[in-house]
């Protein structure tokens, strides 16, 4: 019988479970971004003044990062190369250089807030016991800040042992965020039914409607982060490598195979931040929502849950901020590599990259401006630069000349337009809600 070759792209994908462990970890570091330090103090304002209200705003904000981390993932393993590297080869020179300046200050501004998440959480561990030493919070959170820093490095040294190494250890931090906040779940025994009910129900507060639509489109206008659209791309490459450099088998298709695991993949480590950032509403909703006013800020919230749920709880929620800073760090420093390296086609150390960073992180601490001001600064940047990652996504995506019989179906096609005009539209509405102080 004569052996008929039959195309990759036409193969129908092979299915094995035994393989599938070795496919988790580029949607895990991704995650990361979900459940960063501004994240944090979304959820515990939004949970703190309108209660389990808002929990439906989560719920879409997953579905919509989902698709967009998928498609960045698809693009990187169709193509064999990152979407800043697509970019560079499918756009124009001055278009090429534009969306390079446009996602550097995204990178920029995202180093620099998860630094100083990182550093915050360092200090409400160690901060009571410095300043009844006489050190003053300038100098805490410089001290912070440096061991923060350090352990960043550390955290970046694993990838010299390999790629699955770096990606274990931050999945690891995210299970310790996670098994934090059960902790405080534990505690706090929410009322399940009714955060089920807010969970599937869009509804407002109608006593405060201008207030709720306002916490609302921060939570779901800076859902997804410009530098992990990148940085997914770059994440699946390791395992592409591996996958080309094994013999070729008739009638088995390993960039499909690939593409099915690594949506389970997106699936599980997206749910996962999705019940990460709602019990962090939930616990904010039980634990702060009956005081005589609103938490609406991290160090706010440290406070008060020692004195409501004990020392214990407080020590998880700083653990948890530190163990979210540093992975959130380590990511961004990742994204600004990869940015930087696929738009202008240079080798740049990650290493060099985290220092260079560190340095306007130390000096926005050193002057004493404000952290959490900053981490809301950080946020109207991102908003500014997340059309331009997520709209070459889909136009590349959607290429027939880029992704081949990998493009895009037309529903995808629909479902990605509208959920990039979701989320543009409502970070300018968040920006203009800022803007004019309402």
């Amino acid at each position: 019988m004569t052996n008929v070759l039959v195309s990759e792209e036409n193969l129908k994908p092979t299915f094995r479970r035994n393989e599938i462990w070795a496919y988790f970890g580029p949607a895990f570091v991704a995650s990361v971004a979900y459940i960063d330090p501004g994240n944090f103090a979304t959820n515990i304002e939004g949970g703190s003044r309108f209660g389990y209200r808002l929990l439906w705003v989560l719920l879409w904000s997953n579905a919509m990062a989902i698709l967009i981390q998928y498609l960045s993932a698809k693009l990187g393993i169709v193509t064999g190369h990152t979407l800043p590297q697509n970019c560079r080869r499918h756009f124009s020179r001055p278009m090429t250089i534009f969306l390079w300046v446009a996602a550097e200050v995204s990178a920029i501004a995202t180093d620099l807030a998860e630094f100083l998440g990182a550093a915050l959480g360092f200090y409400l561990l160690i901060g009571p016991v410095m300043l009844a030493h006489g050190w003053s919070r300038t100098g805490t959170m410089v001290t912070a800040a440096l061991v923060s820093a350090v352990l960043v490095f550390v955290i970046l040294a694993l990838d010299l042992a390999g790629f699955r190494w770096l990606e274990r250890g931050i999945m690891m931090f995210v299970a310790v965020i996670g098994l934090s906040y059960g902790f405080e779940i534990f505690l706090v025994h929410p009322d399940w039914r009714l955060a089920a009910f807010h969970t599937l129900v869009p509804t407002l507060d109608p006593k405060d409607f201008q207030g709720s639509l306002y916490v609302a489109v921060g939570m779901l206008g800076a859902t997804v982060m410009p530098h992990v659209v990148y940085l997914h791309s770059a994440l699946v490459q390791p395992r592409r490598k591996e996958l080309i450099m094994q013999p070729k088998i008739e009638g088995f298709s390993r960039r499909r195979n690939y593409l099915r695991f690594e949506l389970i993949d997106v699936f599980v480590a997206m749910n996962g931040a999705w019940l990460i950032n709602s019990a962090m509403i939930v616990m904010a909703a039980v634990a702060f929502a009956n005081l005589g006013s609103p938490v609406t800020t991290i160090e706010g919230a440290h406070h008060t849950l020692g004195p409501l749920l004990g020392p214990a709880s407080a020590t998880m929620f700083a653990v948890a901020l530190l163990c979210s800073g540093l992975s959130s760090s380590t990511v961004g420093v990742m994204a600004g590599q990869v940015i930087i390296e696929g738009f202008l086609d240079i080798k740049f150390s990650i290493f060099l990259r985290r220092l260079i960073t560190i340095i306007p992180a130390l000096v926005v601490i050193a002057v004493g401006l404000d952290p959490l001001k900053i981490l809301i600064l950080s946020q109207v940047v991102l908003s500014f630069a997340l059309p331009f990652a997520l709209v070459p996504l889909l136009v590349l995506t959607n290429r027939k000349s880029v992704m081949g019989s990998f493009t895009s179906t037309l529903r995808t096609r629909v479902a990605g337009w509208v959920v990039v005009g979701i989320i543009v539209t409502l970070n300018v509405v968040l920006l203009g809600q800022i803007a004019f102080g309402s």
